[in-house]
């Protein structure tokens, strides 16, 4: 093709030499001269073919890298060139194809497009504006026709290769995995309600000495607190000696009787054993802890129900968590805890979730968890704060894809299922546990699916206006 042209330029230089030598000679017009001149112009110059369809650009009459939407003019006076739909080149993985490729078949182009019905034509633009018949816009550019089946499922975004590579559209497989994530809270610690006792008498009683035990202190269990007198108690304790004595049925009676007044066992075995009361009951301490309240005094009156001691084994304390109330989904009873205090720096205490408090306090939005820790040297104290990190999210394998797929319009959440060949659908989904990087997902895909995870806002648009585009079409139907 180079040859030819350069043998052509040749030519028409020697022509116009001639031509020009011949003028001079025998006095041809000037006239005959500019004929020459572009006759051989005309000859040099490449035949590009003209092409069917709609104009996509313009570009310069001298082939230069100039383009322009509209139609316009060289810096000579000459019009730029209009290159319709079939005479534009495109590019594939073999390099470009000339615009000849194209031109010899736009006729198999325009058969196969007269045999589809054209639906309407479309706002070149993107702009939510159709038209029943051919139109130009306010720019002079051409309506595009949008024919029958192209808009079958008209939220079905479909891109063309450049245009994806420019958009930065990315994606990822919907796969099987555990989901976890961290939810951190504020706590107090707090002693277990269940390993707390309360000393107190079931009958009128005189505490005759108190042993030498104050708030604070460490006790053991069967360690005495305090010796008592008992009228009642010692009337009891009679009949029930009198009874072991006379070897008479009633003496269980009055060893029942004992009990329910909350004389100790060993006590009752001393009474049976030696056939006699004693002046002063000893009360020894129902389990190891620290005594929270002393309220015992010697020579006081104690009446049935008065605490006197108040007695907490802290082996074992509670965490009281703030869970926010959209994080109470992901966090599960047995979720294991990291816990630690500001006070104790370096140092932190594993535990588990062991129960959710059944209500959302209303200013807060936010509802209690226990979290039960083991505190063998009793390092945690009450009403210490604490930062808790709960372990949250799926521990069993679940459809999960990255968090960055799914986009929450509020009312619905969707995520685009790459379908190929530039063709992207998208489907509404429920989603579960949001993890730090990736999101479970209930219900719309499975495993497996090919999912947008990047410029995914962009064929949302897209969508949304090929939607609003097809109810605009079939409102306009008779």
């Amino acid at each position: 093709m180079k040859t030819t042209t350069w043998l052509v330029a040749v030519t028409s230089f020697a022509v116009i030499g001639g031509g020009a030598y011949l003028a001079g000679a025998t006095g041809v017009g000037q006239q005959q001269l500019d004929y020459l001149l572009r006759l051989a112009s005309a000859e040099a110059e490449p035949v590009i073919p003209v092409g069917t369809g709609s104009i996509i650009y313009y570009r310069h009459p001298d082939g230069r890298p100039e383009y322009s939407r509209q139609a316009k003019k060289a810096a000579d006076g000459r019009d730029f060139v209009a290159v319709r739909q079939t005479a534009d080149i495109s590019f594939d993985a073999s390099g470009v194809v000339a615009a000849k490729d194209a031109s010899q078949s736009a006729p198999v182009l325009e058969q196969a497009q007269e045999q589809r019905k054209i639906l309407y034509y479309r706002n070149p633009m993107g702009l939510p504006d159709t038209s029943k018949v051919p139109k130009k816009d306010s720019m002079g550019m051409d309506y595009l026709p949008v024919y029958e089946g192209d808009q079958a499922d008209a939220s079905t975004v479909k891109v063309s290769l450049g245009k994806l590579q420019r958009t930065g559209v990315k994606t990822a497989v919907a796969e099987m995995a555990a989901i976890s994530r961290k939810v951190r809270v504020p706590g107090t610690v707090t002693w277990d309600e269940r390993l707390v006792s309360v000393i107190s008498m079931r009958t009128d009683s005189f505490v005759d000495e108190v042993a030498g035990i104050t708030t604070g202190d460490r006790v053991s269990k069967g360690q005495k607190l305090f010796s008592f007198y008992s009228q009642e108690i010692a009337t009891a304790g009679a009949e029930f000696a009198a009874g072991r004595s006379a070897g008479r049925a009633t003496e269980s009676g009055s060893a029942l009787r004992l009990k329910n007044l909350g004389v100790p066992q060993e006590v009752i075995d001393g009474i049976a054993a030696k056939g006699q009361v004693p002046t002063s009951i000893d009360y020894m301490s129902p389990r190891n802890g620290v005594v929270l309240e002393r309220l015992a005094t010697t020579g006081m009156m104690a009446k049935p129900g008065d605490p006197l001691f108040k007695i907490a084994d802290i082996s074992t304390v509670w965490i009281v968590a703030e869970v926010p109330e959209y994080d109470i989904g992901s966090v599960k009873i047995g979720s294991p805890v990291k816990v630690s205090v500001r006070s104790l720096p370096g140092q932190s205490f594993s535990g588990t979730v062991s129960l959710f408090y059944p209500q959302i306090e209303e200013q807060t939005r936010t509802t209690k968890v226990r979290i039960e820790l083991a505190n063998p040297n009793g390092l945690l104290l009450a009403n210490m704060y604490a930062d808790v990190e709960i372990e949250a999210g799926a521990p069993k394998p679940v459809v999960s894809v990255p968090s960055s797929a799914v986009i929450d319009t509020g009312d619905r959440r969707v995520v685009f299922i790459d379908k190929g060949d530039g063709r992207f659908e998208p489907k509404d989904v429920s989603v579960g546990v949001r993890g730090g990087e990736h999101t479970e997902i209930l219900k719309g895909i499975v495993a497996g699916d090919k999912v947008v995870v990047a410029a995914n806002f962009l064929l949302d648009a897209e969508s949304n206006l090929n939607s609003a585009l097809s109810s605009m079409t079939e409102e306009a139907k008779p």
